[in-house]
Formats: C-alpha cells, sequence, structure tokens
C-alpha cells in the first residue's frame, strides 16, 4: 500500500505541469484539456455534451469553455450531419498549431522514454481507470480499438484490402485512422461492470 500511495502522490506532482491557475498562451488548463480532447476525439464525441463529461463540468461551463475557444479562433462549430440541431465541434488549424505548444508535451516525451514503456504505461493507467469507473458506476472515454463495439468490416476481412472498420453503437463505417480516436461512448471488452 505504501507503494500505492507514493505513486498516486507522483501522479499528483506530476498532473502540475498541466494544471495551472494563469493561462498559459491565452488559455487556462481547462481550455487546453477541451482543445486536447477535440483534437483526440472521433466525430461522435465531438459535442458539447461529451466534452462536459470528459472535462468534468456542467454543459453552461463547457459552453462557456467553447466559446472562448470560438473566440480564439481554436475550435468552430458545425451541424451535424444526421441530427442538423446537434452541433460538432472542430479544431481549426489555428488550434491545431497552439497544440504545438501544449504545456503536457514534455509529460507525453516522458511517458515515451519510459523503461517499461508507453504502452506498459498506458495499459496500467488503463487498468485503474476501469477500476475507478466501476466504482462509480460511469465510464472514461478510450480509443475504439479498445471498444466492444468496434468490428472489422466484412469488407476488409474478403478483401484484405484497406482498413475499414463498424461502430456497432452508432451503426457507422469507422475508418482506420478513426479507430484510435478517442469516443466518449468507449465500452471495454473485459468490462467489469
Amino acid at each position: 500500500m505504501k507503494a500505492a500511495r507514493e505513486a498516486v502522490d507522483l501522479l499528483i506532482q506530476a498532473a502540475s505541469s498541466w494544471q495551472f491557475d494563469d493561462a498559459l498562451n491565452g488559455l487556462r488548463d481547462r481550455e487546453w484539456m477541451a482543445l486536447r480532447f477535440l483534437a483526440r476525439a472521433n466525430r461522435f464525441s465531438r459535442t458539447p455534451s461529451a466534452l462536459a463529461q470528459f472535462v468534468g463540468t456542467t454543459r453552461a461551463t463547457a459552453s462557456q469553455t467553447v466559446k472562448r475557444l470560438e473566440d480564439n479562433g481554436y475550435v468552430q462549430r458545425r451541424s451535424a450531419d444526421q441530427d442538423k440541431r446537434s452541433v460538432i465541434l472542430d479544431v481549426t488549424p489555428r488550434g491545431e498549431k497552439i497544440l504545438a505548444s501544449d504545456p503536457i508535451a514534455p509529460f507525453v516525451h516522458a511517458i515515451a522514454a519510459l523503461e517499461l514503456g508507453a504502452s506498459n504505461f498506458r495499459d496500467l493507467l488503463r487498468q485503474i481507470l476501469e477500476q475507478l469507473d466501476a466504482r462509480k458506476h460511469r465510464h472514461h472515454a478510450d480509443s475504439c480499438r479498445q471498444c466492444i463495439f468496434l468490428t472489422e468490416s466484412a469488407s476488409k476481412r474478403a478483401s484484405r484490402t484497406q482498413a475499414e472498420y463498424t461502430c456497432r453503437f452508432f451503426r457507422a463505417d469507422l475508418s482506420g485512422a478513426e479507430v484510435d480516436l478517442l469516443c466518449f461512448n468507449f465500452e471495454p471488452w473485459a468490462s467489469t461492470r
């Protein structure tokens, strides 16, 4: 238990590299978090609702965050293809450019350089999140590649050409690039719920 407590203490200290009170490059830490999520989220999760859940805030507060990102030219709204009443949030080229100076970049590089390997570290954190989620009866965003709703499409299996997938939750086709993006409707294969 001592090592676990020390590990949590170290994670809290590491979090200080991306949690700050003042603005950094004109953005507060929640705005950075929102911009990061929107840049990594799939087309089904780039909504104000999913953003609010991911950032851990109300929809009203998430809307204020989106408004600030829009005012800076980092995010733009568009109507969803399927339901014109729904909004999709897209990161603009200017938003992509500011993400190049993301304050978590040193943390990402430190994880990439881990002796145990970034993949092992990621998998350990995923296990921890799943345990925490099960206790609180909630879920977290993760990549489609790890999701129970992802299936390889029949055309890929038959032709062995470019990777094509289907999301059974949304009943939608996914490209190979999309399966590595974050989805807020993610459900793990070995669900503990």
